[in-house]
């Protein structure tokens, strides 16, 4: 018998529920209790296998539930092995293009890579009909968040970013509490993390070919990156801090904390970005300047319109390698803000009070509540048999299983018509960065600053309107052969 297609299938797992009841014998009968038949379960490929991919993956398979068929690496002899361990019967791949190519039965792929490889995976993915799950940031750039977000719609993918949090059901405890008025006016949002904490703020590594692990592909991990000799501690996670292949604090859990104010305010595109980056000094007079790679600590304001959820407009500040704001008085001089030792958080300020909670990844949540009046309410314990990560991935598996606009796949936390847009918003801090750095040579001969001033931002239309260079930081500028988006 011919093999089904993949979109044959699919649409066969979207009808077993309502065929199932014709049968006369149960199946869980024929095959034994938990019995799935195999036309009822997704085939699910990872890109990017160790690391985040394997807890994606993995999670992904709802222990044993559906069939991951494929995985995709560019060095399995890292800590990829031990997912290959865990899906024996799994193809393995160097080249996500060439798995996606030659393996037909996939529906479905988790995507965690680098950040810099993750539009270029996606779109090659949504393009030939698969879901995609991807790791956040969504995407490198701005101009690839767009673009991802209305391939969704157009191809009809299932989409969710790995910004797991957004399923943790306490976002509800704040948002009830935002809903019903209890801080009354909202005008402004502290958000500050520890991160970096990884080599950031210094002089690119020189390349060494001489170093390159044995089994790594170092050309397909490059992505869409023009190729350059091996450089040493960027893979497996060193390349957090380089632009061309990271995206920063912000990208690391930005995905995590803006999300919270971004979700329960109802936000949209800012209108304008300004920032303000650390000066490392090595001698006398004279700051490293390092403009390839991320600071080493940044200061970033962003304003936003009013929206449904705030009737008045917002600022919203950002702070990260290991800078915080000041200690409200209204919250007990020993009391952590965000997490412990208030390492990570965000604080939703209004005329009435404040939310304070930690980063919402897999962390404790830890939200509370303080009013003027000094009153205080904590948020509630979470449930002992919590699912992993939330139950983040098996959400987006089956909504896959249910279909393109489905209740499922409309009550999914961060698809990405909901993740795009915050994405776009993360990924600002980074452009006011970038430009902050940009210089040039004045007509003294002497180094000028240019462009560190408040941006002007058309969110519809993905401009800075009032200093062209930093448009060029919109998007990649140019892309490999094979990779483009």
């Amino acid at each position: 018998m011919k093999e089904k297609s993949s979109e044959s299938r699919r649409e066969f797992i979207k009808k077993g529920a309502i065929a199932s009841s014709f049968f006369i014998v149960p199946r869980n009968v024929l095959g034994g209790v938990g019995f799935i038949s195999p036309s009822d379960q997704l085939n699910i490929a990872a890109i990017g296998a160790g690391g985040k991919g394997r807890s994606d993956i993995t999670n992904a398979s709802v222990k044993g539930r559906e069939r991951i068929v494929a995985l995709c690496d560019v060095d399995f002899s890292g800590s990829a092995k031990e997912t290959v361990k865990l899906f024996p019967n799994a193809k393995l791949f160097a080249d996500y293009r060439e798995m996606l190519d030659k393996q037909k039965d996939i529906d479905a792929v988790t995507i965690s890579t680098p950040d810099h490889v993750h539009g270029p995976a996606a779109a090659f993915a949504m393009e030939r009909g698969k879901h995609v799950y991807v790791q956040k940031p969504m995407t490198h750039n701005i101009r690839e968040a767009r673009m991802l977000t209305e391939m969704a719609r157009k191809h009809k993918i299932v989409s969710q970013m790995g910004n797991q949090g957004a399923s943790n059901p306490l976002l509800k405890t704040v948002q009830a509490w935002v809903d019903s008025g209890k801080l009354g006016k909202i005008a402004k949002v502290q958000i500050w993390t520890n991160r970096p904490v990884w080599p950031q703020g210094n002089a690119m590594p020189k390349p060494d070919d001489s170093l390159k692990p044995k089994d790594l592909d170092w050309n397909l991990w490059l992505g869409p990156n023009e190729y350059k000799p091996y450089i040493p501690n960027l893979h497996p996670f060193g390349w957090r801090g380089w632009w061309d292949y990271g995206t920063g604090a912000l990208g690391d859990v930005g995905c995590h904390l803006i999300d919270i104010p971004f979700r329960t305010l109802g936000l949209k595109y800012p209108t304008d970005a300004e920032c303000s980056v650390a000066s490392v000094y090595t001698k006398m007079w004279t700051p490293e300047y390092n403009p390839e790679g991320c600071p080493a600590s940044s200061f970033i304001t962003l304003h936003f319109g009013a929206t449904d959820k705030s009737k008045s407009p917002i600022e919203m500040t950002w702070m990260d390698g290991g800078i915080r704001p000041a200690h409200p008085d209204i919250i007990p001089a020993n009391e952590d803000i965000g997490g412990t030792n208030s390492s990570n958080g965000v604080m939703i300020i209004g005329e009435k009070g404040i939310i304070t909670t930690n980063i919402n990844d897999s962390s404790p949540m830890m939200p509370k509540l303080f009013l003027n009046d000094g009153t205080k309410e904590l948020g509630p314990d979470l449930p002992k048999d919590i699912e992993p990560e939330y139950g983040h991935q098996r959400r987006w598996v089956d909504a896959c299983k249910a279909g393109f606009n489905s209740k499922e796949h409309k009550g999914l936390t961060s698809s990405f018509d909901y993740a795009g847009p915050m994405t776009e918003t993360v990924l600002m801090g980074n452009l006011a960065i970038r430009s902050y750095l940009l210089k040039r040579e004045n007509s003294k001969g002497q180094a000028e600053f240019y462009a560190r001033k408040k941006l002007l931002w058309d969110g519809e239309n993905m401009r800075i309107t009032n200093l062209e260079e930093a448009n060029q930081f919109v998007g990649r500028t140019s892309y490999r052969d094979g990779w483009k988006v």
